[in-house]
């Protein structure tokens, strides 16, 4: 069985990793599409050497543009590459421009598609991330779930319980993958000078974050707050560091901005972290499978299961005296950090379901 991988943003280099070496171990053979969505080298070259993925089969350098540039562009490379390389199944992941492009494609030409993180949903269809999980999921023939929740989401919007497949997080396959190798190669610490525990850890992303500059304005004076206290770390997105070339000087903030780390250096900087603000869905769960205390800078998450534990508390963004508040002072059930065990292996389930059976097309 052939399998068109479709990759274009940090998080899905990132779980692609483990999913490609289980495909390997199954016999399957897997063809690598990079669409650049992600393409300056620290958001994307890095993450190939550091995770040993092999360089992609095509790379189609699409770049940063609008969102309906940026995915037509897409649209074009991918279609000719199925076209070309003729896979039984084209695989994606997440909730990108990269998701939308290579399930819309290959829907269209009658191709099974495979979306690996079916089922999440935020309820906010303002944000682009919730609209493309929504059409990559009613695209796809195999719903890759990784929680009892995203089951839950699938069943109510009427999905066929067969395509339906609940495997666990393959982020969490790449965090057990790579957690020794981050506390051995990584120095970063070190060059920080920062002790473990003694430091927040913040990322900010999201469009809705930083396009708007009040929201953005009001973000980075929580963290500065908050900073008075607790040194606070902050590796910056292309997209936010040009959001905060707009904003006015916040002198003394307090606030280390650092260039987009690699996988290793972030995951060390999250494993030691006091406590991390953030508002990317997989720092999330990864703050989660580090132990540590995570506040989100949004008013939902996809990741329900965090908060109703206890272990993430959502925080509106514009409110900077509340984020200074949950970051300084913020309480975390005793013991939450246990109570959602996830005993990994989802990518080699993953690939057994593809090995198993030849989906049916999905959608028109």
């Amino acid at each position: 069985m052939k399998v068109l991988t479709i990759v274009g943003a940090r998080p899905q280099f990132i779980k692609s990793a483990p999913v490609s070496r289980a495909l390997a171990a199954a016999g399957l053979h897997e063809v690598l599409l990079h669409t650049g969505q992600h393409y300056d080298p620290n958001m994307s070259d890095v993450f190939f050497r550091e995770l040993g993925l092999r360089r992609p089969d095509i790379d189609l350098g699409v770049g940063s543009a609008s969102h309906a540039e940026q995915t037509a562009a897409m649209l074009v490379g991918i279609e000719r590459a199925i076209v070309e390389r003729q896979p039984d199944c084209v695989l994606v992941y997440g909730d990108t421009n990269s998701t939308l492009a290579g399930a819309l494609a290959a829907a269209k030409l009658h191709v099974p598609v495979a979306h690996v993180e079916a089922g999440l949903r935020s309820f906010n269809r303002r944000m682009p991330e919730e609209v493309n999980r929504i059409v990559a999921d009613h695209l796809s023939s195999l719903l890759f779930a990784p929680t009892p929740a995203a089951c839950r989401n699938l069943r109510r919007e009427g999905f066929a319980e067969g395509d339906i497949f609940q495997v666990g997080d393959v982020m969490y396959d790449s965090v057990l993958m790579f957690r020794h190798k981050a506390r051995s190669a990584s120095r970063i610490l070190q060059d920080l000078l920062l002790a473990p525990k003694s430091y927040i850890l913040a990322t900010i992303h999201r469009a809705e974050n930083t396009d708007r500059a009040e929201t953005l304005l009001a973000i980075i004076k929580g963290l500065a707050l908050a900073a008075r206290q607790t040194p606070v770390i902050m590796p910056l997105h292309p997209r936010t560091r040009q959001a905060l070339d707009r904003l006015p000087r916040l002198e003394g903030a307090g606030i280390k901005f650092l260039e987009p780390l690699g996988f290793l250096d972030m995951q060390r900087l999250e494993m030691e972290a006091r406590v991390i603000a953030t508002d990317s869905g997989g720092v999330q769960k990864e703050a989660f499978w580090h132990g540590v205390p995570c506040v989100t800078l949004r008013t939902e998450t996809e990741w329900v299961e965090l908060t109703e534990a206890g272990v993430n508390k959502l925080c509106n963004p514009t409110d900077s005296n509340a984020i200074c508040e949950l970051l300084l002072h913020g309480t975390f059930p005793p013991g939450a950090m246990n109570n959602l065990p996830d005993p990994g292996g989802a990518s080699e389930r993953i690939a057994a379901q593809l090995r198993a059976r030849k989906p049916s097309p999905g959608a028109p």
